[in-house]
């Protein structure tokens, strides 16, 4: 007998006496059932209070409102499948800040420290917990120009709010790579005393679109 085998065989002998395992119940809630407005307005209430600036647009509000944004930015970077027409106000008004970050052309991590703000889209959020979910689309790009960065401007989609955790999970590909975002990063220290901008920028702007 290998040695293998050997484990496999005390592995069966050990696990031979014990009971049945019962089927567990799956009784948890799969659908919210709120309305857009609801979802929006529950994710707004979120993420203010996890200390987060957050503003409700149209369409055309996006493009002023990063740019409003970008305004005291020395400069900025977004991925390479970002939506233009959100940086059209702010290419206009201060024209050379602008870094891209692409797979065929990535930015090390001096230049994504010497940036000063980041714009991204977003996969899916989720209301109930004001968590925002990045999974590498192009639109997001990869997961260190979100991390480096001091300052995180966000896209939502209306669409793209989920009341409840599985409602979005089911939205999601498991096998992307996933960063759940809950409010600019913060922890405490030994004391209690809050830091933030350790694992990621000191401050997030989530700007939700309607449709």
């Amino acid at each position: 007998m290998s040695a293998r085998e050997d484990i496999l065989d005390r592995l069966r002998s050990a696990l031979r006496d014990n009971p049945a395992v019962p089927e567990i119940p799956r009784t948890y809630r799969e659908e919210s059932g709120m309305s857009t407005e609801k979802r929006i307005d529950l994710l707004v209430d979120r993420l203010v209070d996890y200390k987060a600036g957050v503003t409700v647009v149209d369409q055309e509000g996006v493009a002023p409102r990063i740019a409003e944004l970008l305004a005291e930015a020395g400069s900025y970077v977004v991925p390479a499948g970002i939506n233009e027409a959100w940086l059209a106000d702010a290419e206009a008004a201060f024209p050379g800040r602008r870094r891209t970050d692409s797979p065929e052309a990535p930015l090390g991590v001096p230049e994504l420290d010497a940036v000063d703000a980041v714009v991204t889209g977003s996969a899916v959020s989720v209301a109930e917990t004001g968590t925002i979910i990045l999974d590498g689309s192009p639109n997001q790009g990869r997961r260190a120009i979100t991390l480096v960065p001091d300052h995180h401007i966000c896209v939502v989609a209306a669409d793209d709010v989920a009341g409840i955790l599985p409602e979005a999970l089911r939205r999601l590909d498991g096998t992307r790579p996933l960063t759940w975002i809950s409010g600019p990063s913060a922890t405490s220290d030994i004391e209690l005393e809050r830091v933030e901008g350790v694992h990621g920028p000191r401050n997030l702007d989530v700007i939700i679109v309607r449709s």
